[in-house]
């Protein structure tokens, strides 16, 4: 395969599944690759791992279930620093490795979407930890938003600097070209703090 890796991802918040595959099929996704940890919902059952697999076959779209490599809430103790799930420790994990490469060997074959819950993919560690390290593997990445909308994934990067740096710093993205990755990264870092999962105290 020539080229950069096209890789989508997708949210199903709160949608019927009727809806959800709906945006799937829109854009012709083949695999759905799950990275919830814990790929259960009461509120929406139908999201739960074994009826969302079963959707997925019916509409003749493959699953893979990736939440014990790219879950965002882990089990391994150097992964939690000061009662929170640390992104960059767990980017550093063997699992969480391998689960990439799985990942960029299925999106050789079909074309893909990663899968939470959160409809936002800024407010989702598929984007803030996962998506973080694809963008260093020549891979481009294409959100589907609630209504079946593409965001491209540098654009989701600008709003993410804008909503944790500033317009300020989002304007130093264009006027300081030396080193525009390190707003990208310092915006990263924020919101992973923001949003990684906290472990409760233990009494």
């Amino acid at each position: 395969m020539s080229g950069a890796r096209l890789l989508y991802t997708v949210g199903h918040s709160s949608q019927s599944i009727e809806q959800f595959v709906s945006q799937l099929q829109r854009h012709g996704i083949e695999l759905i690759a799950d990275v919830r940890s814990q790929p259960y919902s009461k509120r929406y059952p139908h999201f739960s791992r074994e009826a969302l697999q079963k959707s997925l076959t019916v509409a003749d779209i493959r699953y893979l279930f990736l939440g014990r490599e790219l879950g965002a809430r882990r089990d391994e103790p150097q992964c939690c620093v000061d009662g929170q799930a640390s992104y960059q420790e767990i980017a550093r994990l063997p699992n969480f490795v391998r689960g990439i490469e799985r990942l960029l060997d299925s999106a050789d074959k079909y074309r893909i979407a990663l899968t939470c819950a959160e409809h936002d993919p800024l407010t989702c560690h598929r984007t803030i930890l996962v998506c973080r390290e694809l963008r260093q593997r020549n891979v481009s990445i294409k959100h589907i938003l609630r209504g079946g909308e593409l965001e491209e994934h540098a654009q989701a990067e600008l709003r993410l600097i804008e909503e944790e740096l500033g317009s300020s710093d989002q304007a130093d993205l264009f006027t300081r070209p030396d080193n525009p990755e390190l707003l990208v990264e310092r915006a990263y870092t924020a919101r992973a703090g923001r949003i990684a999962y906290r472990h409760e105290k233990q009494h």
